[in-house]
């Protein structure tokens, strides 16, 4: 099975026991910084995070691999008069993309790890602009995750990699295995 039919699967699961996608908590909490603008939501999935930040003023483009989520997303934001604006995509195919630097206010990725991005990511944002991402770090209680270790961020790996950025939240969560930032530009 590719990685599409993959995800178009698992998305079709969700869709029929999901009510409505919710967006990641700890960027919910980072209500007082998000002041609309442009942002990109980078393997979406269903799209909790997207419609959140179009009802906090973002114009929003939502890209995921999985056009099952991809057509839900479309959906919710046609009904809900939102401006999302999502998109099909591959990720592992980021060359093809033909987005110019410094072209967001904000950035968000959520389990979802291709260290490739990162110095792309870092030239979309514009000066004084956000980055937010959670995924899986390695630490004891993600060893017996379905994940392998390429997909698992390093100890501290995100403080190193945005080290020149302002940071306002991190977290390294053991319970859950996972690893949060949220930094500016400057």
């Amino acid at each position: 099975m590719n990685t599409r039919m993959k995800w178009n699967s698992k998305h079709k699961e969700r869709v029929c026991e999901q009510k409505d996608p919710v967006p990641n908590p700890r960027l919910e909490k980072l209500i007082d910084f998000l002041n609309g603008g442009t942002a990109l939501d980078l393997a979406c999935g269903l799209g909790g995070n997207s419609l959140f930040l179009a009802r906090m003023n973002y114009q929003v483009q939502a890209i995921d691999i999985s056009d099952v989520a991809i057509n839900y997303i479309q959906e919710l934001a046609t009904n809900n008069k939102l401006k999302i604006h999502p998109r099909v995509y591959d990720l592992t195919k980021w060359n093809d993309l033909n987005w110019q630097n410094s072209s967001f206010n904000l950035v968000v990725i959520t389990y979802y790890l291709d260290r490739s991005l990162f110095h792309i990511v870092k030239n979309m944002i514009k000066e004084n602009g956000y980055f937010f991402m959670e995924t899986f770090y390695q630490s004891p209680q993600t060893e017996n995750l379905r994940v392998s270790n390429q997909y698992k961020l390093h100890p501290q790996e995100l403080l190193v990699e945005f080290r020149d950025w302002t940071v306002h939240f991190f977290e390294e969560n053991e319970q859950e295995g996972r690893q949060t930032i949220f930094c500016q530009k400057c």
